[in-house]
């Protein structure tokens, strides 16, 4: 039983320099593309209360409230269910947020990306650091408390003294969420074929993740995934579901989700997704050794880290007779013990990719 669901809203009004997501500025086929998320969702939707439903993109708050009205209303959900939407601070006047208040969102998630003003512009965002600001305390003055703002480390011109004065207006702000991202390049955004001036390089981006983990940790967020800090009792449910292997419906173009042992995934071409919304692109049976591979590599994501025995109840043996040499190999250091098993020190996770491939192979 799926107890997730996440939304893709693949428009924005403009594209960002840094984004390879599927989106575009093509909104004028908004209004096809909910018909045919409705009809996807009648056509794999069974039914269940979810306990989470996120909308996500692109940038889901340049549809109209009505439209994510509308979708909602497909979707099983009741006062405890955490209800996510991305939004852009620009998006976020008064009336908008009201209205989103009105038909049960209860948590935002502000992709402000950075403070800095100037950088906003290198990367190509809509909004001002003050828009941000502005955003953010008039969704408090309306009666949202689950606000998440997303941050990017490594980007053009920043550095830790930019970044040090992006955390003194977030010290600030009371968040009770923080997503953190390092800048990764990737095909088909607009920097893959414009590489950027002045990046901060690995070993800069290293100690920015560093200062993060250590500001944060100061002002009394706790780490609870790689790059998730949150206040105690605002960790993302939504994101917990992923990280916990659980499954969950994947809606939208491009979309992925994970049911019945099923990882599948849609289109990304939106004329083919438009014309036949009741297919998946591609279905993928996760095998057994593939499922004890994501247990392992979400487990180690996560600030608690692999559970031995809930290890042994799902999969039948031991982790740490199985894995003893690496366990060995990399603990004190980069591993460390805890009560019910093992988890990533700070420093296993700056090289987390390295020590994961061991576990894996």
């Amino acid at each position: 039983m799926c107890k997730s669901a996440y939304i893709h809203i693949p428009f924005c009004k403009s594209k960002c320099n840094y984004c390879s997501f599927v989106s575009g500025t093509n909104i004028d086929l908004a209004d096809c593309y909910i018909k045919a998320l409705s009809d996807e969702i009648t056509a794999f939707y069974d039914g269940e209360i979810l306990k989470t439903i996120y909308l996500g993109g692109g940038t889901p708050s340049v549809l109209p409230v009505k439209s994510i009205e509308r979708i909602l209303s497909m979707l099983k959900h009741n006062n405890s269910t955490e209800i996510t939407i991305e939004i852009n601070p620009d998006d976020a006047n008064p009336k908008y947020l009201n209205k989103l208040k009105d038909i049960g969102i209860n948590r935002l998630s502000f992709g402000v990306q950075t403070f800095n003003d100037k950088i906003l512009k290198l990367i190509g965002r809509r909004h001002n650091a003050q828009t941000a600001i502005n955003a953010i305390e008039q969704a408090k003055k309306i009666g949202f408390k689950n606000i998440n703002i997303d941050l990017i480390y490594g980007l053009p011109e920043q550095s830790l003294n930019v970044l040090e004065q992006d955390f003194a207006i977030i010290n600030t702000l009371n968040l009770v969420h923080i997503s953190t991202y390092g800048l990764k390049i990737e095909a088909p955004s607009y920097f893959s074929k414009h590489i950027p001036e002045n990046l901060p390089d690995d070993d800069t981006q290293a100690d920015m993740y560093l200062f993060i983990n250590q500001k944060l940790s100061e002002s009394g967020y706790k780490r609870y995934e790689v790059s998730n800090f949150a206040k105690s009792g605002y960790e993302s449910k939504h994101n917990l579901n992923y990280w916990n292997n659980e499954e969950y419906y994947g809606f939208g173009l491009a979309a992925h989700g994970y049911k019945n042992s099923i990882r599948y995934s849609n289109t990304a071409d939106i004329k083919e997704y438009l014309s036949n919304p009741h297919e998946h692109k591609n279905n993928h049976t996760v095998t057994l050794q593939e499922k004890i591979e994501e247990e392992i590599f979400l487990g180690f994501r996560r600030e608690g880290g692999i559970d031995f025995n809930n290890f042994k109840n799902k999969y039948g043996f031991n982790f740490n007779d199985r894995y003893k040499s690496i366990l060995k190999k990399y603990t004190p250091e980069y591993l460390e013990r805890t009560s019910y098993g093992c988890k990533l020190t700070l420093k296993g996770v700056m090289l987390s990719n390295l020590i994961l491939s061991e576990f894996l192979n």
